[in-house]
C-alpha cells in the first residue's frame, strides 16, 4: 500500500482548515487539530486524523454542536460534572482536564466527569495533559458504540470502554503511559483493517455462535472479545459505571452507535482524574522512585528471545520522536478519505 508522509504541522493545518470550513470557530478548530495530531504523533493511528471524515460527516449532518455552551452542573472543591452540550469530544475533555488540574492543585485530587460529550480520540491524550502538569492522570470512558457482549452472552451491551493512566517520570524519561481498550482490540483498529481491505487476526471478534470472525466488514455481526476473558468484561462494566452511570451519560441500550448514526446526540460519558503527588509522598519522590523502578525493570534479565524489556509508553515515545522527524504516515486509503473531507469543507486538497 502506498504511504506518504506529512509533517505534524501540515496535518494540524489541514485538520484546522477542514473544521473551519465546516463552520467550527477557529480557536476550537485549532485546539481539536492539536489534540488529534498529538495522538497521531504517539502512534494512535485509529484515533487521530484517521477519524476526520467521521467527524466531518457528523458535523455536516448536524450531529455535533459547533457553538456549545459547556457548563458545570455540579461543582465541588475536588469533583465536578461538565455538561458538554454535544460539543466535539476533544473540547469537552480538554476542558475537563483543565478543571481537574485546577482542583488537584488546591485539594490534592480533581475528579471531573462529563455528560453530553462526543468521541474524543485517544484517552492518553488527556491523561498526558495531566501528567504534563506534574500530576498523575487517569482517564475512563464509555466507548462510542457497543461492540462487546457481557461474558457468556451474545448481545453487545458494552463498549471498548478504555482506560488510560499517565505517570510523570522526570525530564530524562518519558511518562509511563498505559492506554488500552478493555477489548482485545479497539474498534478503531477494526475500522482501519476494513479501510485497508485486510482481515483481522483470530481472537479479536466472534460471531453470535461463538465462532471466530475475521472479516472487519462483517463486524456488526459479532462482538469484540474482552481482554483477560471475564476479567476484561468486569473492568469494562466498572468503567461504564464510573464514566457513564455516575455522570448521567448513555450506557447499555441507551448508547448511540456513532459509527452508524450521524445525527443523534450521543451523550458520551467520560471521566478524568488528576492526582497531585504533592499531597502524598511528594513530586520529587515520585520522580525518583518511579525512575528507579523503571530502570530496574529495563535492566532486568530478559527471556532468551527478547531483546528489550519495555514499559507502557515506550512505543508512544519512540513513535513521537520518529514521526516528528519523518512525518505522519498517510496511506492511500486514508488520503482518499481526507480528500473527501477537503471537498466537504471547501478547502484545498492535500498536496505531497
Amino acid at each position: 500500500m502506498d504511504t506518504n508522509y506529512l509533517s505534524a504541522q501540515q496535518v494540524r493545518t489541514f485538520i484546522t482548515q477542514v473544521f473551519c470550513g465546516l463552520g467550527m470557530p477557529s480557536a476550537q478548530a485549532t485546539l481539536c487539530a492539536e489534540l488529534m495530531v498529538r495522538t497521531d504523533l504517539s502512534g494512535g493511528d485509529g484515533h487521530g486524523v484517521f477519524r476526520l471524515l467521521q467527524y466531518a460527516r457528523r458535523i455536516k449532518a448536524g450531529g455535533i454542536n459547533l457553538h456549545p455552551n459547556m457548563k458545570l452542573i455540579q461543582d465541588a472543591p475536588s469533583i465536578g460534572l461538565l455538561h458538554g452540550d454535544n460539543a466535539m469530544g476533544h473540547l469537552v475533555m480538554h476542558r475537563c482536564a483543565e478543571l481537574a488540574i485546577e482542583k488537584a492543585k488546591t485539594t490534592g485530587i480533581g475528579w471531573m466527569g462529563c455528560c453530553y460529550g462526543n468521541h474524543a480520540g485517544a484517552g492518553s491524550t488527556y491523561a498526558n495533559l495531566v501528567s504534563e502538569a506534574g500530576m498523575v492522570g487517569i482517564y475512563l470512558a464509555v466507548g462510542s458504540a457497543n461492540h462487546m457482549a457481557p461474558w457468556g452472552g451474545v448481545d453487545p451491551l458494552l463498549s471498548t470502554n478504555p482506560i488510560a493512566i499517565s505517570v510523570p517520570t522526570g525530564a530524562n524519561l518519558s511518562p509511563v503511559v498505559l492506554d488500552m481498550a478493555t477489548t482485545v482490540a479497539a474498534y478503531g483498529k477494526v475500522k482501519m483493517k476494513a479501510q485497508a481491505g485486510e482481515l483481522m487476526p483470530q481472537g479479536w471478534m466472534i460471531d453470535k455462535q461463538g465462532n471466530p470472525l475475521i472479516d472487519p466488514k462483517r463486524s456488526s455481526e459479532g462482538t469484540l472479545l474482552p481482554i483477560g476473558d471475564y476479567k476484561g468484561y468486569g473492568l469494562s462494566l466498572m468503567i461504564a459505571l464510573l464514566a457513564g452511570c455516575m455522570n448521567g451519560a448513555a450506557v447499555g441500550t441507551q448508547l448511540v452507535d456513532f459509527n452508524d448514526d450521524e445525527t443523534a446526540v450521543t451523550n458520551t460519558g467520560q471521566t478524568i482524574i488528576a492526582v497531585n503527588p504533592a499531597f502524598l509522598a511528594g513530586f520529587e519522590h515520585l520522580l525518583s522512585s518511579t525512575g528507579q523502578l523503571i530502570n530496574e525493570i529495563k535492566s532486568s534479565t530478559p527471556l532468551p528471545n527478547v531483546t528489550e524489556i519495555r514499559v507502557p509508553g515506550d512505543g508512544a515515545a519512540k513513535s513521537q520522536k520518529k514521526r516528528n522527524q519523518e512525518g505522519i504516515p498517510i496511506t492511500a486509503s486514508l488520503l482518499k478519505n481526507l480528500q473527501i473531507c477537503a471537498e466537504m469543507a471547501g478547502v484545498e486538497p492535500l498536496q505531497f
